[in-house]
């Protein structure tokens, strides 16, 4: 068991070290020249490959990872093919999508991954239902499968609109927000946060709480969704539902941290030193996210956000990376999965500041924006983060395989 997780693990790390170059070579292009390269059909196989071959394929490993811990027998031998089959559609996803973009293979092999992803949730729903007792982390880890499920419709969408050649700016723009809104707020968030409640349940006897903070995420989850849709013209109750999603997510995050807190001393004996320090990091940013989704219920502040390409890229930027991919780390360590000795952590601060430096570069360049003001040297500036994310991501890669 050991080894088939450590070596899912170096693929998934190798599939972020990946993701990472593909980043330096897109604000490469953007700061200087790359005529040989496509810039459009790059950033789609970065992008969905991100999705695919980091996220979904580190978060599926963990997932199974702790059905082996609750005494599954052989669970990666189980869903070894389910892991090699999303492995093969992401790479499919990732050179299909740089060379030609929406095409026939890109669309097979995404279309592929999803019916994998539908297999995979049919038989982890099963084995969690066939475990003896029922936890609050299960209701977490199956409302991400149906989320992941949820989001798939969102790529239907958008390949029945290219399919028909129907322009409609608005449809097309809803398809792409309703999966990427599914996918970060449902599978992602949901799978993180099961893996996070499975180490509470075994620390802290507050399972009326967890249950509590569940429910307030699970229900405003789908409303949520149209907080990315508020520059379309929605019905009032809708526009009413979205401000109470926004609301119920900040105040079961607040009930999260205020258990954790009323527990500091277990958590701390439960937790090294390393770990903690990572997970408060994905926590700020977590905040800053649920705060921004607060403050995006106004609807001058929502059209402003959304009409600039740079504060949403750093907006997906802070969950995709501030809070799942620095979450995702600190479990692993968390977990002691992986030896997180000296030259490791080193890259992961490295790879952190990368991800601050990236941030900030983007709201300046968003906000700048706003007033059509261009800031000197900023797509030079923005690669030196993406430079600096790689190398950390180098870094931690290298150390792992010593």
């Amino acid at each position: 068991m050991a080894s088939s997780l450590r070596r899912w693990l170096h693929v998934s790390f190798l599939n972020l070290l990946i993701v990472a170059f593909l980043g330096v070579i897109l604000r490469y292009k953007i700061a200087f020249s790359l005529p040989f390269i496509d810039q459009r059909n790059l950033h789609h196989g970065h992008s969905h490959f991100a999705f695919f071959g980091w996220i979904t394929q580190i978060l599926m490993v963990l997932m199974v990872y702790y059905l082996q811990c609750e005494q599954v027998e052989s669970a990666f031998r189980k869903y070894r093919w389910w892991l090699y089959l999303n492995l093969l559609s992401a790479y499919g996803i990732l050179i299909s999508f740089s060379l030609q973009g929406y095409g026939i293979w890109s669309i097979g092999f995404i279309t592929l991954s999803t019916v994998g992803s539908y297999i995979f949730t049919l038989l982890y729903w099963r084995d969690l239902n066939a475990l003896k007792n029922r936890k609050i982390s299960h209701l977490w880890f199956k409302s991400a499968l149906l989320f992941a499920v949820l989001s798939s419709f969102g790529t239907y969408a958008e390949a029945y609109l290219m399919a028909n050649k129907i322009v409609h700016q608005n449809w097309y723009l809803a398809s792409e927000y309703y999966f990427l809104h599914f996918q970060y707020n449902g599978w992602f968030f949901f799978a993180g946060m099961g893996l996070l409640v499975s180490r509470l349940e075994k620390i802290i006897a507050a399972t009326q709480q967890l249950k509590i903070i569940f429910w307030l995420f699970c229900l405003a989850c789908v409303p949520a969704f149209f907080l990315s849709a508020l520059w379309m013209p929605i019905p009032k109750l809708i526009y009413w539902l979205v401000i109470g999603s926004a609301i119920a997510q900040f105040a079961g995050w607040a009930l999260l941290v205020r258990l954790i807190l009323k527990n500091k001393a277990t958590m701390k004996s439960h937790f090294t030193k390393k770990s903690r320090q990572v997970f408060l990091l994905s926590a700020i940013a977590l905040t800053i996210k649920l705060l921004l989704q607060v403050g995006s219920t106004h609807p001058a502040l929502s059209q402003l956000a959304f009409g600039f390409r740079p504060i949403v890229i750093g907006y997906l930027h802070l969950v995709l990376l501030g809070v799942i991919t620095i979450f995702i780390l600190g479990y692993i360590i968390s977990m002691n999965l992986l030896n997180a000795g000296k030259y490791f952590m080193t890259g992961i601060w490295i790879f952190v500041s990368g991800i601050i430096i990236n941030e900030i570069f983007l709201m300046l360049q968003g906000v700048a924006g706003m007033d059509y003001i261009i800031i000197p040297y900023i797509n030079e500036s923005l690669l030196a983060a993406a430079t600096t994310m790689f190398s950390g991501t180098l870094v931690f890669n290298l150390a792992i395989r010593r």
